[in-house]
């Protein structure tokens, strides 16, 4: 509850008025003090009076590329008996304030308000909740509430479309190595041969050359997976333009965009960042682009030894793609030393003014200047 500078000032008047009264037998000034102080009391319970409002929003649609138009509906019910007035209201979108007229509303009715949500900048922006402030009719005390939850709206990352994503290796036993699109069923290894096994699965030759009946052991080795890893330390983007790391923003679109190639062709990927997440373990339902809109720059300046390390140990795929600023070149040696684990590592530098000398620790290194230049030289790296 605050008081306005006019219920200041008549505060004021009436402890002077009061101790005016009093000290020098003045009735007259004491009923004034008393009156004064009784208006401010007044003011002070009808602003306390909490108005029963019911609020609802919806956005359409929650989850928009960066650029691309997004608004929020806002709903306000009088579920009271008495009508709202001396209501002010306002709907926080992001940093901004929308007014909400909420004046005069009468019990059962309601008002709707629609404005848009600002979409150019990628992230996260929550929207609410509903501000209601209350004033007595003096204007003597205002009491500000909050109404409702708050609404996120998602802005992902422009997504740049792929012409093709990474090829799988298929291996026969005569040791060619054959490009696969979409993986198949390849020879893995040989074994016993046990009661039950089919005799087409005997692999004749080998039970030749050893002496007992070799069977043929077959997996899905050649599918695809891709693990993206953004790197989202400060020190790799530390360049800032109006608050503004261009480059990480590039690095976002580039992952949002091998992400859904890879989702519309059917293929597992892994999203990783090096730092720390916003919403890691957070509510069901985020997917990557969810993540990619809420990721945001950190200060772990050793995260890319931790990542690589786990990267080296679990092996989650067979295809990296690293995504770095200018300041993230110097820790590729960390990335090159997982070549062994991964047989395909491309590099993606984003807003690098010297471009990367050539043969960084054999790595196949894209220099761009932002997520739609790494989309048109895709094609020319993803046959690795």
């Amino acid at each position: 509850m605050g008081i306005t500078a006019r219920g200041v000032g008549l505060l004021v008047a009436a402890v002077v008025l009061l101790g005016a009264g009093f000290r020098f037998a003045y009735p007259e000034l004491t009923l004034l003090g008393a009156a004064a102080g009784a208006a401010v009391g007044y003011a002070a319970l009808t602003a306390a009076w909490r108005p029963r409002l019911v609020v609802a929003r919806r956005a359409d649609p929650d989850r928009v590329a960066r650029g691309e138009p997004a608004s929020m509906t806002l709903t306000v019910r009088n579920a009271g008996r008495l009508r709202s007035a001396n209501l002010l209201a306002e709907d926080r979108c992001g940093s901004r304030a929308v007014p909400v007229p909420l004046l005069r509303l009468r019990p059962g009715r309601d008002t709707e308000v629609r404005y848009d949500v600002p979409t150019d900048r990628r992230g996260v922006v929550a929207v609410g909740p509903l501000r209601v402030t209350r004033r007595d009719p003096l204007g003597l005390v205002a009491l500000a509430r909050p109404y409702g939850e708050t609404a996120p709206v998602w802005v992902h990352p422009r997504i740049h479309p792929l012409s093709a994503v990474p090829t799988g290796a298929g291996r026969s036993l005569d040791g060619r190595v054959d490009g696969v699109p979409h993986g198949s069923i390849t020879f893995d290894s040989l074994r016993e041969y046990v009661v039950g096994d089919e005799l087409r699965r005997v692999h004749w030759r080998t039970s030749a050359r050893v002496g007992e009946l070799m069977v043929r052991e077959n997996v899905d080795t050649s599918l695809p997976s891709l693990v993206v890893l953004l790197d989202n330390r400060s020190a790799a983007h530390p360049h800032r333009t109006g608050g503004v790391a261009e480059s990480f923003e590039s690095a976002c679109e580039a992952a949002a965009s091998v992400v859904t190639a890879a989702h519309r062709a059917d293929l597992p990927v892994l999203l990783l960042l090096v730092g720390p997440e916003p919403i890691e373990g957070g509510p069901a339902g985020v997917g990557p682009l969810d993540r990619l809109a809420a990721a945001e720059l950190s200060d772990s300046d050793d995260a890319l030894r931790a990542v690589t390390t786990r990267l080296r140990q679990d092996r989650l795929g067979d295809t990296l793609i690293f995504l770095t600023g200018p300041g993230g070149r110097d820790g590729l040696g960390h990335v090159g030393a997982l070549r062994g684990a991964y047989p395909s590592v491309v590099v993606g530098v984003f807003g690098a003014a010297e471009p990367t000398p050539a043969g960084t620790g054999g790595l196949v290194v894209v220099d761009a200047v932002d997520g739609a230049q790494f989309a048109a030289e895709w094609d020319g790296v993803r046959r690795w």
